[in-house]
């Protein structure tokens, strides 16, 4: 599913329509904050998987 610049303009105008221009800083930060903590997360669980294997692999 490839978005041209056409699409994401059509896109944006959209959500500029439904959520207002004051809403837009608002959903932006929300939706950074958001991915930012997602990535935190899988980062963490990165680790905690690594942490799990090295102690299966110390108990054998």
């Amino acid at each position: 599913m490839n978005l041209g610049p056409t699409e994401l303009i059509i896109v944006l105008l959209i959500v500029l329509l439904i959520f207002g221009g004051s809403q837009l800083p608002k959903l932006a930060r929300s939706l950074g904050q958001a991915s930012k903590e997602f990535r935190s997360g899988l980062s963490e669980g990165a680790k905690d998987d690594d942490k799990a294997d090295k102690d299966e692999n110390a108990s054998s």
